[in-house]
């Protein structure tokens, strides 16, 4: 059986993944950190349970993601043009902005870096997808589990893994292949150029882009290819501990925010399918 020692240093190596992993599929700051609280709290009261039939990461994500799941099962799912409603609601919010300049004159980590700002667009419009997609693309594209590890900590069979990362793949690749100006010269979104433009006036923000993989290849990749890449940005990205975190934990706040009201106007489908319940 693992002791209490062993386990709080190998808690201590995933609490950087876990925390990230956590914010991305709650876009909270404030509900990582207390899920992350909590499975370090559950996992250490239920050590003398665990046999080792997974490894300890497995398991502890396995706890991590039953709360997280519990936290957002009541949840909507956001929109894919959710860049589109934010962005309206930040130009007409002088609030937010002067907190944004604020940030990003006086913090070590407000930068603005196009590299982060494509991590955090993914993870506002991998809310659109319903939870276990976005579960399952996150584990396997960014934090690297395999199928196998997936089907342990959600309960659930192989092929309903391949389902979920199958769909939810597809779906994203669909949205940004739509959407992206930076992989698509006919996508609507230019965030990435405009907000390099307001709080980078001095920089090239041509040259900085082309600086990222994905926008070189842009043109010559293929959508699978291009997907590949954003998920290696999001892979060598701590959202927590960039330069730019700062900033786009901000902005990340302020999209969740302006979401939550806008979903209460509307009668939008829950974050579960109702047909997946039925699967379950």
């Amino acid at each position: 059986m693992i002791t209490a020692e062993l386990f709080n240093q190998e808690f201590e190596g995933l609490i950087g993944p876990l925390r990230s992993f956590i914010l991305r599929i709650t876009a909270s700051v404030a509900d990582a950190e207390d899920i992350v609280n909590d499975t370090y709290i559950k996992a250490l009261e239920r050590l003398q349970t665990f046999r080792g039939e997974s490894s300890l990461k497995t398991w502890i994500f396995t706890i991590a993601t039953n709360l997280a799941k519990d936290n957002l099962r009541a949840q909507k799912r956001w929109v894919e043009n959710v860049t589109d409603i934010t962005k309206e609601a930040a130009l007409q919010n002088k609030q937010f902005f002067q907190e944004a300049m604020h940030i990003r004159m006086s913090s070590p980590q407000g930068q603005f870096e196009v590299k982060e700002h494509v991590a955090f667009c993914f993870t506002c419009i991998s809310k659109s997808l319903p939870l276990e997609q976005q579960i399952c693309v996150f584990l396997k594209e960014v934090y690297e589990f395999k199928v196998a590890e997936i089907v342990t900590i959600l309960n659930t069979t192989e092929a309903m893994v391949k389902y979920y990362l199958h769909t939810g793949r597809s779906k994203m690749i669909q949205v940004f292949d739509g959407r992206c100006a930076l992989i698509n010269k006919t996508g609507v979104c230019h965030q990435c150029s405009e907000l390099n433009g307001i709080f980078n006036p001095k920089q090239n923000t041509q040259e900085e882009i082309m600086k990222i993989e994905l926008a070189k290849q842009a043109e010559k990749g293929d959508k699978e290819h291009l997907f590949d890449l954003r998920m290696q940005i999001l892979q060598e990205l701590d959202p927590f501990k960039s330069g730019a975190a700062a900033l786009q934990l901000h902005h990340l706040e302020h999209n969740r925010q302006v979401m939550e009201k806008y979903l209460e106007k509307k009668q939008l489908l829950p974050y579960r399918f109702v047909s997946l319940n039925r699967q379950n």
